[in-house]
């Protein structure tokens, strides 16, 4: 499969070009710097906002993959971030490529029917508006009918860690371990991540990854 992989120098998106790297795929890494976050894989510098080179760049791509997360310069990150996502969708779909795979937020994952995270007493103030930004974007991408868009969202806490290719998958739902702690590593959601690349289990959907 080649796969273009927007945010690929992030904590997650690293991953994810290892992940997939690592099965034998080939991957375009873009970013902002244009670093290969992965010896060996490909990298290209590009804002992702920009429609037209969007499109260049998956233009012969099997797939299309984002970690790309709202900015972290204490300006909106609401407008923005629905621009990126939107600019993304546009280029896919402009480049006749069917399949978009999505690094989402956590905050609108439901812990009751209806009940979402970032909406419960003492959800914590400083992230608040980046789970508002995705949660948005979650939205949005909701609308679109025409790609086979997949939104993945990690455990409410993610962050490096082991491999260890166990973890559990559901939908809208907030998964949780037997103590009520909702987490995973980075690792082991971006062999989530490309497993769903790979077989499609949630098409136009959200999807869930926790331990």
């Amino acid at each position: 499969m080649k796969l273009v992989l927007f945010g690929a120098t992030g904590m997650v998106g690293s991953r994810i070009a290892t992940e997939a790297s690592a099965r034998g795929h080939q991957v375009l890494a873009v970013s902002r710097s244009g670093q290969s976050p992965v010896p060996g894989v490909t990298a290209t510098a590009a804002d992702a906002t920009d429609v037209a080179k969007v499109t260049e760049l998956v233009a012969d791509a099997d797939a299309v993959a984002s970690a790309c997360v709202p900015p972290r310069d204490g300006t909106d990150l609401t407008g923005p971030f629905l621009t990126l996502n939107r600019a993304l969708v546009d280029g896919t779909r402009t480049a006749g490529v069917a399949r978009l795979v999505v690094v989402g937020g956590a905050g609108s994952l439901e812990v009751a029917p209806g009940q979402q995270l970032c909406d419960q007493p003492g959800f914590p103030e400083a992230v608040l508006a980046e789970a508002l930004a995705h949660r948005d974007a979650l939205t949005y991408y909701r609308s679109v009918d025409d790609l086979d868009w997949t939104y993945v969202s990690p455990a409410a806490e993610i962050g490096p860690g082991a491999r260890t290719g166990r973890f559990r998958t559901d939908g809208d739902r907030m998964l949780t371990d037997e103590h009520g702690n909702s987490r995973i590593s980075a690792e082991d959601y971006a062999v989530a991540f490309v497993d769903e690349l790979e077989t499609p289990t949630h098409p136009r959907a959200r999807m869930s990854v926790a331990y």
